[in-house]
């Protein structure tokens, strides 16, 4: 505790310039810090951020400067999958005659460092991230300024002070692997995504489950992690379908891989679902329309950005919240499963008791 403070900063209500009065600066060297401003040497942002957040600062007023807009943030936009995300955040955003300013920074796990600066002189609303947690400095700069966030979070686990909005992606691994077990396919491959994501081992702890309640043993070649992407669908599934005992069925961990299994599965002269299924995830628009159609697990990921979007502006507000929706996930059944092939040494026969 700093000596000689009043009452009211003992309550966490300090004044921008009793912050200058400790750091030894002007109040409109606060003020920049607090915008976002780059002029200021980094000893003295360092100094200001920690002052502000010992106190527990919360900016009291909207200033002037804030737009209309409500800022989504993506590590990437290349993925399908985000143009679901954005419409949903578009359709609440024009409830409230807000607009949407799209940004792509940092890596899958949290947003770059240039990002706040350039957030903080753009003023929005509030923010949607689509990461699977936000470093702790980021979190106490968003709440200094009163800039509301919600994480958007088809990837992990966010921290439990974290407002975010989720699907259950281990019920959605489970529902993939009994559709193929019930379809009598014994040697199931999984692709999921990348190791260091929640999101891959909750599917993949999905199909082990589904596996292992059927009395079936899990082959660890048949276990790879992949990207989420086509490229990496096909590269795995072709490891997979070259090896001397491959699956007769490949669970993967989103549609976009799904694609990449089924073109790896033409290139080696299988039938998709006479001589291999394929179960994808996500249920994107171009699922209904690969061929054969996709069967896929249907994560709501429209309906995600709605719901982190409506908890956005709850936040803004000054509404109460829950800090963590999840959302469920369902089967969708299409065309690129069946039977398992007649006369396969993999398939129907007694799970083990």
């Amino acid at each position: 505790m700093l000596l000689g403070m009043r009452d009211d900063e003992e309550m966490g209500r300090i004044t921008l310039a009793q912050v200058a009065e400790r750091a030894g600066v002007s109040i409109s060297t606060v003020s920049k810090v607090l915008n976002g401003r780059q002029d200021v040497a980094a000893p003295t942002r360092v100094k200001v951020e920690r002052l502000l957040e010992a106190h527990a600062y919360r900016r009291t007023t909207r200033s002037s400067r804030e737009a209309p807009l409500i800022e989504i943030v993506f590590h990437e936009l290349e993925s399908i999958w985000a143009m679901e995300l954005i419409r949903g955040v578009e359709n609440v955003a024009k409830a409230h005659n807000a607009g949407v300013v799209l940004t792509e920074s940092g890596t899958r796990h949290a947003p770059g460092d240039d990002w706040m600066e350039a957030m903080l002189q753009r003023r929005p609303l509030g923010v949607v991230l689509v990461f699977s947690t936000l470093p702790t400095e980021v979190k106490q700069q968003l709440r200094s300024r009163s800039i509301p966030f919600v994480i958007i979070d088809p990837a992990g686990d966010p921290d439990p002070d974290v407002p975010s909005v989720g699907s259950a992606n281990w019920n959605g691994g489970l529902a993939a692997t009994r559709h193929l077990i019930e379809h009598g396919h014994r040697r199931i491959g999984i692709v999921t995504g990348p190791e260091d994501m929640l999101c891959s081992r909750a599917r993949l702890d999905g199909y082990r489950s589904a596996m292992a309640m059927a009395g079936l043993e899990v082959d660890p070649d048949l276990i790879l992690f992949g990207d989420f992407h086509v490229e990496g669908g096909y590269d795995r599934a072709t490891e997979m379908l070259s090896r001397p005992h491959p699956p007769t069925a490949i669970f993967a961990g989103s549609d976009l891989q799904a694609l990449g299994v089924l073109e790896a599965a033409r290139t080696h002269g299988l039938r998709v679902p006479d001589d291999l299924s394929v179960v994808g995830y996500d249920d994107v628009s171009i699922a209904r329309w690969a061929s054969p159609a996709l069967t896929t697990v249907h994560q709501p990921l429209r309906r995600m950005a709605e719901e982190a979007t409506q908890m956005l502006m709850r936040l803004r507000a000054e509404e109460p919240v829950s800090t963590r929706l999840e959302l469920a996930t369902s089967l969708v059944v299409r065309k690129s499963t069946a039977a398992v092939p007649t006369g396969s040494p993999h398939g129907r026969g007694p799970a083990r008791s």
